[in-house]
């Protein structure tokens, strides 16, 4: 699903070329989206997931809107557990197997959230798809960046997109999920992993994100950063980022244009003012 990628060289000689940038500059060759609030507006089913399965395993567990958005400052579900019951002095913390036992709650909360998907149509964010399949037709390289377990994505990719399905990920020539890393966002492993496999320099790449987390991760990785705002996220302070807009159809403009490719192109040569 994701070939070694070919070298920055031979993707510049063998590929259309993005539009160029002013002054010199590195020319935009590289996006890299994170996934959860990002490409799908999909905290809100994970939410409803993990309060599913705390349920049926017997728990008096419940994540509303205010406390899921401030657990969401904890990256990954299974350390965001292991938080919520750091907070409540939860006895199950006690277990012997207790690491064990949130690795299972947290793939029963997977395996439910998938099936939530199928069950229900999930939508790309405005803008998304357009994007893409503008990249796409310009040759430029996309990847994934997440924190989020790689089995939450062929789901998301078949829910949002039917007629592609789960192929969409074939879209991403780097896909980096949770399982990947040791350190999680804020850390930025993910988003170096990901620019050794594309053989890139932060400086030829653009992220595309929708949490503070996802922006210092970006930013510790020395990428310039798209942020768009998400459900669970308006109003954060994303201090250092290139742009903050409400999402890929709402360039933050008075005038509400799409953010194009050649929007991203023009941003990305402009990083150093920001």
């Amino acid at each position: 699903m994701n070939p070694a990628p070919p070298s920055a060289a031979a993707y510049r000689h063998g590929h259309p070329a993005a539009a160029p940038a002013q002054g010199g500059a590195d020319p935009l060759q590289a996006l890299l989206f994170d996934v959860d609030g990002t490409l799908a507006e999909t905290e809100e089913t994970h939410r409803l997931a993990f309060n599913a399965i705390f349920a049926a395993a017997g728990l008096p567990w419940h994540w509303d809107v205010p406390t899921y958005r401030r657990l969401l400052a904890v990256t990954g579900g299974r350390e965001r557990i292991a938080a919520w019951m750091d907070e409540i002095a939860a006895p199950e913390r006690a277990r012997a197997d207790c690491a064990a036992w949130i690795a299972e709650l947290h793939a029963r909360k997977t395996r439910r959230y998938g099936e939530m998907l199928a069950a229900g149509q999930l939508e790309l964010r405005p803008g998304v798809r357009r994007l893409l399949e503008e990249a796409r037709a310009a040759g430029l390289r996309l990847a994934i960046v997440t924190t989020t377990s790689h089995a939450n994505l062929p789901p998301l990719f078949a829910a949002a997109l039917p007629k592609v399905g789960a192929q969409a990920l074939d879209w991403f020539e780097v896909v980096v999920t949770g399982e990947q890393v040791k350190r999680k966002k804020p850390d930025p492993e993910a988003y170096a992993l990901a620019l050794d496999r594309l053989g890139l320099t932060p400086a030829a790449c653009l992220a595309i994100e929708d949490t503070v987390n996802g922006l210092r991760a970006a930013q510790g990785a020395g990428l310039a950063v798209l942020i768009t705002e998400g459900l669970y996220s308006q109003g954060d302070d994303f201090s250092g980022a290139l742009r903050v807009v409400p999402h890929l159809d709402d360039d933050g403009s008075e005038a509400h244009q799409p953010v194009t490719l050649a929007t991203l192109a023009r941003w990305h040569a402009q990083r150093d003012d920001y």
